[in-house]
């Protein structure tokens, strides 16, 4: 057994033998009145048994324990009704206290805790009318007792006013799942309130004293029973201690605890989301690993592990006024949310890669029906018409006519022109001097039929790289190069081909005007594509009116698969 259910076993049983002795000091001068004694009693029960509830599903929430003293400040308020001088004194000065906790409820539901200096100070003048302002009632007599007990009523109901007031604005603030919580618990509870100074006025005419009085105390008793039918709608959920969440999160075989399900059960907010960073690409993803923002709706804490951020905790601020117990809930599950970032990482590498293998097999396909086309389009049917004429050439020679040296010299031309085009069609899929000389030779040649400034400096050796790395690096410079003179009106290029840590850096920039982004059928995207392919990143970092700066890391080596 916990030790808080220790404690709150043990409250119960002082609170149960608080109760037992009330009675007992009050039932032998009840005479025929024992009956509106046991509704008080049922009252100070209410509270008591929904705070100690509330304080065992949410110990880290004051609600709990706020419920609870408000049954004991109704069994204090009622002891005016024994015969013992000392407690019918306490009695008289703690009479409505009880509305003065029934206010503090209210304004502090569902966390527990007061979430504005308003809020603060309607419970101060609350609290001060019930204890300060009845004052005058036991210390003097008729006419300042009668003065005394109209100042108050007027404070009362001003404090009942802004605390409607308060309600009032929070529901209107209120998303529409939160509103059907708190409307008829806020009713109730200003319901309850106004029976105060409505009692003289209504329910005694209606009545009688003596039943207006228990119709009161049966209304104030629904106050915590409203109170914990709203939290079990979404206000109060079971909370285990920090470390017990720790222990169920490292259950692996058990797909359900989620660190969002857990922290939503423990802190009692069923949106709460945990959302985790991941530095390459620099974006956030969720529990299952898909792309995604923060949400611009709640509030969040930053979870942090040696310095690094590493995920955050999303929640609603209104079920959570304080993010203490969401930052300490963090801090103790730090190391369980890294290695659920680690899986999450994993999981958006797996589909990312899934998806980009997609990609390069369609890519791939559309390439090799583009080079089908190209081939059957264009230069089959050149060299079908060139083997015509060189068939006709040779029928003539055969035939012992005279060759026409015209024709062989425009044979010749067409074959010329013919293997140009073969050549600039073989350069377009496989540059040769990147095959014959490496990617620093090729980027060199690139770089000298650019029509801007372009500087390049490598730091690398030809022909220390892998063949698919070096054609993957050349296809960025490429396409950082023509973007810039296509897309960006550049008029200042650099190339910087580097080496650090066994990976390849390539990197392209450009002063045009900004804006460049990988966007899916351009071929960034395809480039990206291919990079991640191979173990690598590209990242594209391209402000307006800033240029553009294109960067590719790829790995030295190719592992085998």
């Amino acid at each position: 057994m916990r030790s808080l259910d220790r404690a709150l076993l043990t409250l119960g049983g002082a609170a149960v033998g608080l109760g037992v002795l009330q009675l007992a000091l009050a039932l032998p001068d009840a005479e025929s009145l024992w009956w509106v004694h046991l509704v008080v009693t049922v009252t100070y029960g209410c509270f008591v048994v929904a705070g100690l509830l509330a304080w065992h599903q949410r110990p880290g929430n004051p609600m709990g324990m706020i419920v609870a003293l408000g049954g004991f400040a109704v069994l204090v308020g009622t002891l005016g009704n024994t015969a013992v001088p000392a407690l019918e004194t306490l009695g008289a000065v703690t009479a409505t206290l009880v509305l003065a906790v029934t206010v503090h409820l209210l304004l502090a539901f569902p966390s527990g805790r007061l979430p504005d200096p308003a809020s603060r100070a309607v419970v101060v003048a609350a609290y001060a009318v019930a204890l300060i302002l009845q004052a005058p009632q036991y210390l003097f007599d008729d006419p300042v007792a009668s003065v005394g007990a109209w100042v108050q009523r007027a404070a009362g109901a001003i404090v009942v006013v802004a605390a409607a007031v308060l309600l009032g604005g929070r529901i209107a603030r209120a998303r529409a799942a939160h509103r059907r919580v708190m409307v008829p618990l806020f009713a109730y509870g200003m319901l309850a309130l106004l029976l105060v100074p409505l009692r003289n006025l209504v329910l005694e005419p209606l009545f009688g004293e003596i039943p207006a009085v228990v119709v009161q105390f049966l209304v104030i008793a629904g106050v915590p029973v409203t109170l914990v039918l709203a939290m079990l709608r979404g206000g109060f959920a079971r909370e285990g201690e920090l470390e017990e969440l720790v222990a169920r999160l490292g259950d692996a075989d058990d797909p359900q605890q989620t660190p969002s399900a857990l922290l939503a059960h423990a802190l009692g907010d069923a949106s709460i989301q945990v959302l985790y960073w991941m530095p390459e690409p620099a974006e956030w993803v969720n529990e299952t690993g898909g792309v995604t923002t923060l949400p611009a709706e709640q509030a969040t804490v930053e979870i942090t592990l040696a310095d690094e951020l590493i995920a955050v905790i999303a929640y609603d601020s209104y079920l959570i006024a304080d993010p203490e117990p969401v930052r300490a809930a963090g801090r103790v599950l730090a190391l369980a949310l890294e290695r659920r970032r680690l899986s999450a990482q994993l999981l958006a590498q797996r589909d990312a890669l899934l998806t980009s293998r997609a990609r390069i097999v369609t890519a791939g396909d559309q390439e090799r029906r583009r080079v089908a086309r190209a081939l059957h389009d264009g230069l089959q049917v050149r060299l079908v018409l060139l083997a015509l004429d060189a068939q006709r050439i040779a029928s003539d020679a055969a035939g012992d006519a005279a060759v026409d040296v015209q024709r062989v010299v425009a044979l010749r031309r067409e074959l010329d022109q013919t293997a140009g085009e073969l050549r600039a069609f073989v350069h377009q899929l496989m540059p040769p001097a990147l095959v014959e000389r490496g990617l620093c030779a090729a980027t060199e040649d690139l770089v000298d039929r650019m029509p801007v400034p372009t500087a390049l400096h490598t730091e690398i050796a030809d022909g220390s790289l892998p063949t698919e790395i070096e054609s993957t690096a050349y296809f960025v410079i490429a396409e950082g190069l023509t973007n810039a003179l296509k897309h960006a009106g550049a008029e200042r290029l650099s190339v910087r081909i580097g080496r650090a840590d066994e990976r390849l850096m390539v990197e392209v920039r450009d002063d045009g005007i900004g804006g460049a982004a990988p966007r899916p059928g351009h071929g960034l995207h395809g480039l990206a594509d291919r990079v991640h392919a191979l173990g690598g990143v590209l990242r594209v970092q391209s402000p307006v009116a800033e240029g553009t700066h294109l960067r590719a890391e790829l790995p030295c080596r190719v592992e085998a698969t």
